[in-house]
């Protein structure tokens, strides 16, 4: 068992990593630059057909047949060089991204590396034509040709610094591109890392009070209802260690939760503490984060129903209104609002930055003391209904 689960640990990195390449591979190819590069690369084959149809008709007006090879040589020499070119600009700014920079120093570098390769250009021309030679009907066509001449010198120079300032262009636009992108991701992984440090630090918060109450319930000797307790707690544990934290969950699924929760604290505060939960069939299916009342309805024990000697009546009510998923807690405890943790605690804090972070500028957070006494959060987020 344990080398199975080693092989399939193995071959889980080996997919994330896997998937992780086809995810650069994709990126990389799919920023302007790259579909820039085979637009050029489309442009100069279909500029090299053009080039050597015309050079094959002009040949047959001489009376006689000729191969068409020495047309196509001609024109993929003329023009796919310049597609070639091309790929080789980008992919050497792949791996020098300074190497298509609009500085001095580059232009000044781009500018003698273009007139090396028109040198080179002009005698790859130079080398079809004598291999032209060859046919009789190509040497009686072209008889004397010469590219070692400035004008040719110029024209493809002028043409490889069309192709700097086109590459270079949308070289920055790619960099800006994966820039952004990179961004995100960081934006991304940094707002997971922080909803995890959230998730991990209520659970914990949750764990030590239940645990305290634990304690309490043993040291008066009160060993039946300690175990029942530890009962719910289990409930509660299992519950979210199958959970992919941190994760939205069907609100049924937080209910049961929280029925585990406050019959903890019903064994804890017996006839003092009575529950009122009332939700409808569409709340049910609705999903909301996990661990989204429970912190809510904790305060309201330890700060309206605890201090209070005769206890009190904690409400939750959940319904679908419209659109939108409609939460309340309500306790008619001591609103001791004097407190300096009532409606300000860890769990409090921590319900309203996981709300920011599942729902931002789409959710509303009230909590305030009731004129009646008692304390009263409502809790409003977007419908989202669970997906079969």
């Amino acid at each position: 068992m344990h080398g199975e689960s080693l092989k399939l640990s193995r071959r889980s990195v080996v997919n994330s990593e896997s998937s992780s390449r086809h995810e650069r591979l994709r990126d990389r190819f799919s920023t302007p630059h790259a579909r820039g590069v085979v637009g050029l690369l489309i442009a100069s084959a279909a500029l090299a057909l053009i080039t050597a149809n015309g050079c094959h008709i002009f040949l047959a007006t001489k009376g006689q047949e000729i191969s068409l090879l020495p047309s196509l040589a001609y024109g993929a020499a003329k023009w796919l060089w310049w597609g070639a070119v091309a790929l080789g600009m980008w992919l050497l700014a792949r791996k020098y991204p300074r190497f298509l920079s609009f500085s001095l120093r580059a232009i000044l570098f781009q500018l003698a590396l273009g007139s090396i390769l028109s040198v080179f250009h002009m005698a790859l021309l130079q080398g079809v034509w004598r291999a032209g030679m060859h046919w009789s009907v190509w040497k009686e066509a072209y008889p004397s040709i010469n590219y070692f001449v400035l004008s040719s010198f110029g024209a493809d120079l002028m043409i490889y610094a069309f192709l700097f300032g086109i590459s270079g262009f949308l070289h920055m636009q790619s960099q800006r591109q994966l820039d952004a992108m990179l961004k995100l991701g960081l934006e991304k992984q940094l707002s997971q890392a922080q909803l995890h440090a959230l998730q991990m630090q209520m659970e914990p918060h949750f764990l030590f009070n239940t645990l305290n109450a634990l304690a309490s319930l043993v040291a008066q000797g009160r060993n039946p209802e300690a175990t029942e307790t530890l009962a719910h707690l289990d409930t509660i544990l299992r519950m979210t260690l199958q959970r992919r934290a941190p994760e939205k969950v069907p609100f049924t699924e937080e209910l049961r939760v929280i029925e585990s929760y406050l019959a903890i604290q019903q064994v804890r505060f017996a006839e003092r503490l009575q529950v009122k939960i009332e939700t409808t069939p569409e709340a049910l299916e609705g999903l909301v984060p996990c661990f989204l009342l429970q912190p809510i309805i904790e305060n309201a024990i330890q700060h309206g129903i605890a201090p209070m000697e005769g206890g009190g009546l904690i409400e939750t009510r959940v319904k679908r209104v419209g659109n939108r998923l409609w939460m309340q807690v309500r306790d008619n405890g001591s609103c001791s609002t004097d407190s300096p943790t009532k409606g300000h605690g860890i769990g409090m804090q921590n319900t309203r930055e996981r709300l920011a972070f599942f729902y931002p500028g789409a959710h509303e957070f009230a909590a305030a003391p009731l004129a009646t006494g008692g304390y009263e959060v409502t809790i409003q987020i977007p419908y989202e209904r669970t997906v079969a």
